[in-house]
């Protein structure tokens, strides 16, 4: 993998459709993401959800991820919440990178929407070149869509324990 400033700094540069590039509007985004990256380097699983949420990266810079969870204030995410809880009771939270097909925001402030095709094939060089390497977990049916590699439900909408089971399941642990 690239050195993970080098892909912040391009993606920080990208127009992905009409999303919100939260990287491009902020400088601790982007050291959050390269921090994190390099701290994943050798992860050798990636999460892979759909797109930036409104009251995750798009906030906080990181997949599944809420400033909640960063800080211990601001924004709340549900579905980071269980991904990060699911993970810390498999005991393999710091070898699994977390991503999205679309890494940058598609929506407002207040809601997310689904990404159109032209902004995942917009942000498909950054997907291809995140999970190189590495085996691959879909999360959720866009994810699925747009990936060749297993599937497990979204922890959205009353999936966590679907999503726990699939995860276990994939990943052995």
């Amino acid at each position: 993998m690239p050195p993970p400033l080098d892909l912040v700094d391009r993606l920080a540069c990208t127009r992905i459709g009409a999303t919100h590039n939260q990287y491009a509007a902020s400088a601790l985004r982007r050291e959050r993401l390269a921090g994190y990256l390099a701290a994943r380097a050798d992860a050798r699983i990636v999460l892979v959800g759909e797109a930036a949420g409104y009251r995750g990266a798009r906030v906080s810079g990181i997949a599944f991820t809420s400033e909640r969870q960063l800080t211990g204030s601001g924004p709340a995410e549900a579905s980071s919440t269980i991904v990060h809880r699911t993970l810390a009771a498999l005991g393999i939270e710091d070898d699994v990178l977390l991503w999205n097909v679309v890494p940058t925001h598609p929506g407002t402030t207040t809601s997310n929407r689904l990404p159109t095709r032209r902004e995942i094939g917009d942000a498909r060089p950054f997907l291809d070149e995140v999970t190189r390497g590495r085996t691959v977990v879909a999360v959720g049916r866009v994810a699925a869509a747009a990936l060749d590699a297993p599937y497990v439900r979204h922890p959205s909408y009353g999936g966590a324990t679907a999503f726990a089971a699939g995860v276990r399941r994939l990943v052995g642990a």
